[in-house]
């Protein structure tokens, strides 16, 4: 079975989404790097990341799944639309991003 892994905040300003989610969450962050803050709240991890140009702020809650590359087919014959290919995020976590018909922007995760 697949699980809720995480959500990330795509921000504008990451200084200063990072000051506001620390207040907010009332912990400092996990992993405070330029291209990524992260925060582990009541076993949820809360991301922060930066906006490329052309990316859309909206958030995304990534799904855990075993077997992402199997999972992605799986989804792409159910009606999904590949938007952001596999990726490796470091130590061997790959991450992509699907949409659905109505546009909601999905996340897959596969922990390294």
């Amino acid at each position: 079975m697949n699980t809720f892994d995480n959500v990330v905040y795509t921000v504008g300003d990451l200084a200063a989404a990072k000051r506001i989610h620390t207040t907010l969450l009332g912990t400092e962050p996990h992993t405070d790097s330029p291209y990524y803050v992260g925060y582990h709240v009541d076993g949820v991890e809360i991301g922060l990341a930066p906006a490329s140009p052309d990316a859309s702020k909206q958030p995304v809650a990534h799904i855990r799944v075993a077997d992402l590359d199997a999972t992605l087919a799986d989804v792409q014959k159910a009606g999904a639309t590949l938007l952001d290919a596999p990726r490796d995020v470091g130590g061997g976590t790959l991450v992509a991003t699907i949409g659905d018909p109505d546009g909601t922007v999905l996340g897959l995760i596969q922990r390294g």
